[in-house]
């Protein structure tokens, strides 16, 4: 019988025979037969194509040089990639001890004769340095497929990590899918009732010993039959319970076997000619990969770090790497902090009551709020906790204009509530002007907000990432109701892939309730409707929640493609996780065996505050090791006031706020008198503002001259554009 199995994502079917525990040999049919001494032999590239003619006598291996993306910091790096019995291991640089004499290797692209000259120096060196893989693949638990839009790029996808190769042209990109297809067939995953019998099958039990014995004490040859039939019969019993829990422990060992495969890095030079020996290694620490991931959450994927500095690799051409925050800050990926600092004074109470029994009758807008009700970042850092869950978007950016890109948008469209819960303090308001830069290359984003308006209040904000630009502006009409208060957002936000695709959606309503008595809490609800410029849309319904709600902060929703019929159906909760289902369901499904989990929310952090700022959210108004040389005087980080609550100084807080705040009411002087913003251009009359370019240059130059210093002293001739 023949298995026939294909990954989500890929775009070859697997299909072999079933096989037992000793897997067979690889047989590939290739053009040539080529052995590391023929090669030593022969400095000419050797490529592959498939004969039906000629097929390889025992074991064939595949070896050659990849580019691998390692992370955003250091982008592609050459490895030495070695593909024998159904594994593929790398490694920085080519180990000669992996390449047997006389083996039946096939090499792939480029492989000169001055390498190899170079690896028999390197293999004949006494102190040749013992170098370990860096990282190994067991094919039969992993899937691959090329990229649609490099000819020259193809990804190799486990259970935890996607690994992210590339050739030196379209030619060796066809080898090397060519030899995967040809090794994936034979090392399929084993199926329960096909596993050989794990004892031999001769097994038996010799009663002549205890027949004889018996004779010997007089007893009765028929009383001695029924004891051996009683035996044996025991025996097969016996027997049969072995052989059970025999097979248990093999499927448990194989199962082990391929979350290992999964989950640990080589810990061995090369990859030896029998099994992997696998080092013990715990199954929850994913944090080590530096390649992308399309499964884990972006707090695991921010701790990803690099591989080991680079080893030099024969005389293999420069390295490709994007356009990076490393190549235009010169810095390694930036350790961020984990938690808030510690206070300096004690923080004292404020009623709501008193103040505002305190202000009857006075004009609310002059009228400075204490610091106690902030939190330590500004709306435009805000702005940025929407991007937390960035990766959902580099994952839709993989998946190509396809039902699963909509999916993850959708729920990166979700994900961005998830902060808000717990958060009853307000974020500062930004003064006119002001402006938010983060860059985060561990997340593969650089995000750029600035405060475009005063009147009404408008904040504008672009980001880019690996393969999309996302941008949009925004405000909020508020709505008092007594009890509690109701923030409607209005703006469009936009999201636009490289390859064309363009989504667009505007936030749902946010509200924030027992303002006066009771526990503070707030809830999202409406209709959030994400329209795309292709295939597909998707409308989801956030629940309001009543009194009497048991499982609040639903969301449930609909994809649909351009003719109306639904494809899948999403739900969730906006602060824990989003799921989908192909097909149409109105309500949750008891059985989650079919659901598919989209995103699932960050832990909090241990050390909480009475902020209730995530992980992500501790991280924005840090001043990280030279980055304040860097930064404009407009931007958020250098805010006094928020400075001082940061750091628990609150009499400084309260008195920068209300100096700011003087200045704040300047504002609408300053746009009647001509002023614009610096950074962003409004697209006609009631179009959008985006973003005109140029603040990443002048970062660059350090240079910026017409930026004012909005947080300095205030004089009213500054209020006069010339």
């Amino acid at each position: 019988m023949r298995v026939k199995e294909m990954h989500p994502l890929c775009c070859i079917s697997l299909e072999s025979p079933s096989i037992g525990d000793q897997s067979p040999e690889p047989r590939v049919k290739l053009s040539r037969s080529c052995s590391v001494a023929d090669m030593r032999s022969d400095g000419n590239a050797v490529g592959l194509r498939r004969s039906g003619s000629e097929s390889c006598s025992g074991s064939t291996s595949f070896a050659g040089v990849l580019y691998k993306w390692t992370n955003y910091g250091k982008g592609w790096r050459s490895r030495w990639f070695l593909l024998r019995n159904g594994v593929i291991s790398y490694s920085k640089i080519l180990q000669p001890e992996t390449l047997a004499a006389g083996e039946d290797v096939r090499f792939i692209g480029d492989v000169s004769s001055g390498r190899l000259k170079r690896l028999d120096r390197s293999g004949s060196s006494r102190h040749h340095k013992h170098q370990k893989a860096v990282g190994i693949v067991h094919l039969k638990v992993s899937s691959f497929r090329e990229s649609r839009s490099d000819d020259r790029r193809f990804y190799i996808f486990t259970a935890t990590k996607t690994l992210h190769l590339r050739t030196n042209s379209k030619k060796d990109r066809v080898a090397w899918i060519e030899s995967l297809a040809s090794t994936r067939n034979l090392f399929t995953l084993r199926r329960l009732n096909s596993k050989p019998s794990i004892l031999p099958p001769d097994l038996s039990l010799s009663t002549e010993r205890l027949k004889k014995r018996l004779l010997e004490e007089g007893i009765s040859e028929v009383l001695i039959k029924d004891c051996e039939q009683i035996m044996l019969l025991e025996f097969s019993e016996i027997k049969g319970q072995v052989q059970l829990l025999c097979e248990e422990r093999s499927n448990l060992l194989d199962t082990l076997r391929q979350l290992e495969a999964s989950n640990i890095e080589g810990e061995t030079s090369g990859v030896p000619e029998g099994d992997y020996q696998l080092t013990q290694q715990e199954f929850t620490d994913r944090g080590k990969y530096s390649e992308w991931s399309t499964t884990e959450s972006s707090q695991e994927l921010e701790d990803q770090g690099s591989e080991d500095e680079e080893a030099c690799f024969f005389d293999t051409k420069d390295c490709f790497c994007f356009p990076t925050a490393t190549d235009v800050m010169g810095e390694a990926i930036i350790e961020r902090r984990k938690k808030l600092p510690d206070p300096c004074e004690k923080e004292k109470g404020v009623s709501l009551w008193s103040l505002i029994k305190d202000n009857v009758g006075k004009d609310l807008t002059r009228v400075c709020l204490p610091v106690y009700f902030n939190e330590p970042i500004s709306s435009l850092q805000k702005c940025f906790e929407d991007l937390e869950y960035s990766y959902l978007l580099d994952r839709a950016y993989e998946h190509g204009n396809s039902l699963e890109r909509v999916l993850n948008v959708a729920a990166f469209a979700v994900s961005g509530y998830a902060s808000s819960e717990g958060r009853h303090c307000k974020p500062f308001n930004p003064l006119l002007g002001e402006t938010y830069e983060a860059d985060y290359p561990e997340k593969g984003v650089r995000f750029f907000s600035e405060k475009v308006s005063h009147h009404p209040t408008l904040i504008a904000c672009h980001s880019q990432g690996r393969g999309w630009k996302f941008w949009g502006d925004s405000n909020i009409r508020t709505k008092f109701w007594g009890r509690s208060i109701q923030l409607d957002p209005v703006g469009v936000l936009t999201l636009e892939f490289d390859d064309g695709e363009v989504f667009q959606w505007s936030k749902v309503t946010t509200s924030i309730y027992n303002l006066i008595l009771g526990k503070v809490y707030c809830d999202h609800h409406g209709l959030m409707h994400i329209r795309g410029n292709r295939e597909y849309s998707c409308k989801l319904k956030f629940k309001e929640q009543s009194i009497l709600e048991r499982n609040p902060r639903q969301v449930h929703g609909f994809v649909e493609d351009v003719n109306g019929k639904k494809q899948a159906t999403l739900f969730g909760k906006w602060d824990d996780s989003m799921y989908y289902i192909n097909g149409i369901t109105n309500v949750k499904p008891k059985d989650m065996s079919d659901a598919h989990l989209l995103w699932q929310r960050t832990l909090p952090p241990v050390n909480l505050t009475r902020y209730n700022l995530t992980s992500f959210a501790i991280t924005l108004n840090e001043l990280t090791p030279g980055l304040q040389e860097k930064l404009p005087p407009t931007d958020s980080r250098l805010r006094p006031d928020q400075r001082h609550l940061e750091n628990g100084e609150y009499d400084m807080a309260n008195s920068e706020k209300l100096r700011l705040e003087t200045r704040q009411r300047m504002s609408r002087k300053l746009q009647e008198n001509g002023w614009k913003p610096r950074w962003f251009k409004k697209e006609g009359e009631d179009g959008t503002y985006r973003y005109i370019g140029g603040y990443w240059e002048e970062r660059e130059d350090g240079k910026w001259e017409g930026c004012p210093n909005i947080f300095g002293e205030f004089s009213n001739d500054s209020i006069n554009i010339s």
